[in-house]
């Protein structure tokens, strides 16, 4: 038998991923967006955009630095021109438009993904 061990949380860190982990995946989001309307083959889009920043600001996510590697060029996350038409669209009231926009400050070194507490 291997090894298990558990990955304990913070409350303060199991917080920050409220109206992130509510996401349904139903895509409403994305269809929405007209940035993944012409150009969806390069463009991630706002639902696949919340899901991984409800992955890159997990504190117990090891992955943060390739996930955020994975996106950097002009297309996978800069796509997103805050038009926030995910944000009015989504059935469950969360927010792409601003998932997206912390990635975006990730990316551009702006922001720092916090330390787990």
């Amino acid at each position: 038998s291997g090894d298990v061990h558990q990955l304990l949380q913070s409350m303060e860190d199991r917080q920050k991923l409220d109206g992130l982990y509510e996401c349904i995946l139903c895509a409403c989001c994305s269809t929405s967006c007209p940035s993944y309307w012409w150009n969806g083959d390069k463009y991630l889009g706002p639902a696949v955009l919340m899901q991984a920043y409800r992955w890159i600001i997990d504190s117990r996510d090891e992955a943060t630095a390739k996930r955020l590697d994975k996106m950097r060029d002009p297309f996978s996350a800069f796509r997103c021109h805050t038009i926030m038409n995910c944000t009015k669209t989504c059935p469950k009231g969360l927010n792409p438009g601003k998932a997206i926009a912390e990635i975006k400050k990730l990316l551009g070194g702006v922001a720092k993904k916090d330390e787990p507490g």
